[in-house]
């Protein structure tokens, strides 16, 4: 078997998500060398954190943190597109269990009971083949040794991608599309909510409005990237 993994990579080698090289045996999607330079936010250790100040004003949070700066032509964006539209989702595991193994040694992080995906409208995750949030959930619950929660949250109605909106446009266009099921489950809870981008936040604020309607709820917001940095 492994000569026939030999030879396999050496027809068609697997290729690095960030910069394109052939990756080593024990490596998976991302090389070594690109995970020691992903450029981390490190904002998991500052509660008073840029992104804290999308959501000021208009909706509460506990805690908000991205794992990457994400800037355009930079390693992060190349990692996202794999992730999303290139079937390799394993990525979102990956780097969730990574960025989950550094969120739960922080005490604010400790007493999240569980993880739950921005869920994606089902004629949208039918047509990609998966929620690439999900992914990235399943890696955050391993990582941090809480359950996920897929069937909470869910996207109700059809939008047009968020991408060239501006921050009005985007909540306008996500207002009223989430629904919380089986709320009992998430009542007086502190629930973790992730996605794979933060950019105005519209898109997570509309998610936390949501579930804060359920008594006793408390949410907390992560993304593998944030653009507003």
């Amino acid at each position: 078997m492994k000569l026939i993994n030999n030879l396999l990579s050496l027809f068609y080698p697997r290729l690095c998500a960030a910069c394109g090289d052939a990756l080593q045996q024990n490596e998976q999607c991302i090389c070594l060398d690109c995970m020691l330079h992903l450029p981390e936010t490190q904002f998991h250790k500052e509660h008073f954190n840029p992104l804290r100040h999308l959501f000021d004003g208009r909706v509460p949070v506990e805690e908000v943190t991205a794992l990457m700066s994400f800037k355009k032509a930079n390693h992060v964006q190349k990692i996202l597109h794999h992730l999303k539209y290139s079937g390799e989702k394993e990525i979102g595991k990956i780097l969730g269990k990574y960025f989950g193994g550094q969120l739960i040694t922080e005490e604010r992080y400790q007493g999240i009971q569980y993880v739950l995906p921005v869920p994606l409208h089902p004629d949208k995750q039918r047509r990609r083949g998966y929620n690439q949030s999900e992914w990235i959930a399943m890696g955050l619950s391993e990582g941090m040794g809480i359950p996920c929660l897929t069937d909470v949250l869910v996207r109700t109605h059809y939008t047009d991608t968020q991408t060239r909106k501006n921050r009005f446009a985007r909540w306008q266009n996500v207002k009223e599309v989430f629904q919380v099921q089986h709320p009992g489950k998430v009542s007086h809870k502190h629930v973790l909510l992730c996605d794979d981008v933060l950019t105005t936040g519209a898109t997570a604020e509309a998610a936390v409005r949501k579930l804060r309607e359920v008594e006793g709820v408390k949410v907390s917001v992560v993304t593998l990237a944030a653009t507003t940095l």
